[in-house]
């Protein structure tokens, strides 16, 4: 298994792959191109499933309370923004599915509505896996010693055996498969 750290970024560039492909969806019906309501779908499903329960579970319920433990504040620090941006993407992820959802019941505008919400949503990710890679993520380095990764990387494969078997690389195929068909 890869070091914790690394295990979080190298989901970041696996997130990073559906985020160009929603981008590819974006701009096909930007151009007055049709996609298929379940590829539409396919998107808030992988966002909920895989970035949310899986990388930011992660983060939520073992990599931040490990950071606080070891002196990082949780209140008005790197981890608060963290927290905020995580509720805001799921308010948009919802807000996709709804949109996705309009697309197939043929409802007018439906399509601009998900576009306007992608944009927002691969905005609001690419800027966040920024802030963790280059910020969260360094800082984590700095503060966590042997023993606190050694515990947060016994923790991470708990979540893996959790989520079940196969899951994590399935949606691995997932994104890269999106990525294959969908990005520019």
């Amino acid at each position: 298994m890869l070091e914790p750290i690394e295990t979080l970024k190298h989901e970041h560039r696996v997130i990073e792959r559906v985020l160009r492909a929603l981008d590819g969806v974006c701009q096909r019906l930007e151009s007055g191109g049709t996609v298929s309501p379940e590829t539409l779908l396919s998107f808030p499903d992988f966002m909920r499933a895989f970035a949310d329960r899986c990388h930011h579970g992660k983060e939520e319920v073992h990599l931040f309370p490990t950071l606080e433990q070891h002196g990082v504040p949780g209140e008005g620090g790197p981890i608060d923004v963290m927290l905020y941006e995580h509720e805001v993407g799921r308010g948009l992820v919802a807000e996709l599915d709804r949109s996705a959802q309009a697309c197939k019941d043929a409802a007018p505008e439906a399509s601009q509505r998900f576009v306007d919400t992608a944009r927002r949503y691969i905005d609001l990710l690419t800027q966040h896996i920024q802030k963790e890679d280059h910020v969260l993520f360094r800082i984590a380095e700095e503060v966590l010693n042997e023993d606190a990764l050694a515990s947060l990387g016994q923790k991470f494969e708990q979540a893996e055996v959790e989520l079940g078997a196969g899951i994590h690389e399935q949606y691995e195929r997932i994104a890269a498969e999106l990525e294959i068909v969908w990005a520019p």
